[in-house]
């Protein structure tokens, strides 16, 4: 499964991660969502996240959101 990352324009620490390059699944409450990259089947996601709860929570919800800690 290839999968999309996402920025929230409505709340810059949001992201997350869609089954598909339109992010059609995403919450309409955090959108408007930009595309952020791409990853295929064989790349790891960042952050050491796990690749197999990504795609599970893209099988049952659609997507999977995330969030960058305040750096400081």
């Amino acid at each position: 499964m290839r999968l999309f990352m996402f920025t929230s324009q409505a709340k810059e620490d949001l992201h997350a991660f869609a089954g598909d390059e339109s992010g059609s699944k995403l919450p309409a409450k955090y959108g408007p969502w930009g595309l952020t990259g791409t990853l295929s089947s064989r790349e790891a996601p960042p952050h050491k996240f796990s690749r197999r709860a990504i795609e599970q929570a893209i099988s049952t919800e659609g997507f999977q959101l995330w969030r960058m800690k305040a750096k400081g």
